[in-house]
């Protein structure tokens, strides 16, 4: 996850409250909230840390992290100008997505690998894999049709991030209007047709990923079934 710079203003002031509470108590390494400031600071510590935790950022020296703060009221005695500490966070986090997505990347070869490997399971020129489930005798739509379709999606996880079936209504759309490897398999699968399709990012929604389940580099996994193909006075 690449987060902005913003936010991430936003999580070091949190973080900078949250250690300045701990210094101006004790030493015992327990803060008194005796006040509502005191409250506040300790509640944005919890914030920061749980966005630290999402982002997967590990290893903050909350020290550094309050000098920082400090030398912001003091240009002249920081360490680095603000043009300077832009470009090193948002380095770090592109530097973390790019390591992120060769991962999910990796993943997501070794699966279609092992996938295209078993029975019933055909491969097309385009990486698209799929298997039939139930081979339907309807007419198969064109790219220009609209379509009236069930699908469950999961990531190769297992993670559902969407799925008509759980929703209890079929969804409609156009063959052409729809990620590239849904609109290489419809125009394949008769009316009727319950297939499983794998999808390769490429063919899925790449490098941008899609959502917050949808990560850059996603491999897709979809259970289809087409149910009809809408009348024409109907798109």
């Amino acid at each position: 996850m690449i987060v902005s710079f913003k936010k991430w203003a936003t999580i070091a002031v949190g973080g900078v409250l949250f250690v300045a509470c701990a210094e101006n108590n004790d030493n015992s390494g327990t803060v008194t909230l005796n006040n509502e400031m005191d409250s506040l600071s300790y509640a944005l510590g919890v914030d920061i840390g749980n966005n630290l935790q999402r982002s997967e950022v590990s290893g903050i020296n909350t020290k550094a992290l309050a000098q920082g703060m400090d030398d912001n009221q003091n240009p002249d005695a920081g360490l680095m100008t603000a043009e300077e500490a832009t470009q090193i966070i948002q380095t770090y986090f592109a530097k973390k997505a790019d390591e992120k997505n060769a991962s999910a990347k990796n993943e997501a070869a070794q699966f279609l690998d092992e996938n295209g490997a078993k029975e019933g399971v055909v491969t097309t020129a385009s990486g698209l894999q799929y298997k039939i489930i139930t081979e339907g005798t309807g007419e198969k739509p064109k790219f220009e049709d609209k379509v009236r379709v069930h699908y469950h999606g999961t990531l190769i996880d297992g993670t559902v991030f969407d799925s008509s079936v759980d929703r209890g209504e079929p969804a409609e759309f156009p063959v052409g209007g729809v990620i590239k490897g849904w609109t290489e398999a419809l125009v394949m699968m008769p009316v009727g047709s319950k297939w499983q399709l794998y999808i390769p990012s490429d063919l899925a929604y790449g490098d941008r990923g899609a959502g917050g389940a949808i990560g850059p580099g996603a491999t897709l996994i979809f259970d289809v079934e087409l149910i009809s193909i809408l009348p024409s006075d109907a798109q």
